[in-house]
């Protein structure tokens, strides 16, 4: 879990493969239209597709001369599931540290 957590957060590091992702996050594209907006040559373009599929992010199927890009959402729902987790962990730790100010505070007053 944590090797996969660690490609996907790593992949998620760079603007461009931000940029794609929010962009399939309304549905599938081909890489072509992928790739229009971004001021880059295709290769370049295409490595960060690659470290995109890599992680395991998005998916890509050739169906004849258009290759589609899609995404995965089982990565995407395991880091949502960690990252819920650590803000349950802060959030707990948030309210003890606010009780114990309160308590304290309290103490002052008496």
């Amino acid at each position: 879990m944590a090797q996969h957590l660690d490609s996907f957060f790593a992949a998620l590091s760079d603007p461009t493969r931000r940029a794609v992702i929010e962009r399939l996050a309304r549905g599938p594209a081909a890489v072509s239209d992928l790739h229009d907006g971004h001021d880059m040559a295709l290769p370049s373009f295409l490595k960060h597709l690659n470290k995109l599929e890599a992680a395991g992010i998005v998916r890509s199927i050739k169906t004849g001369r258009t290759r589609m890009v899609h995404i995965e959402p089982a990565p995407l729902a395991a880091a949502e599931d960690w990252l819920i987790r650590q803000r349950n962990i802060w959030e707990g730790r948030l309210d003890r540290l606010a009780l114990l100010a309160e308590r304290l505070e309290q103490e002052d007053r008496e």
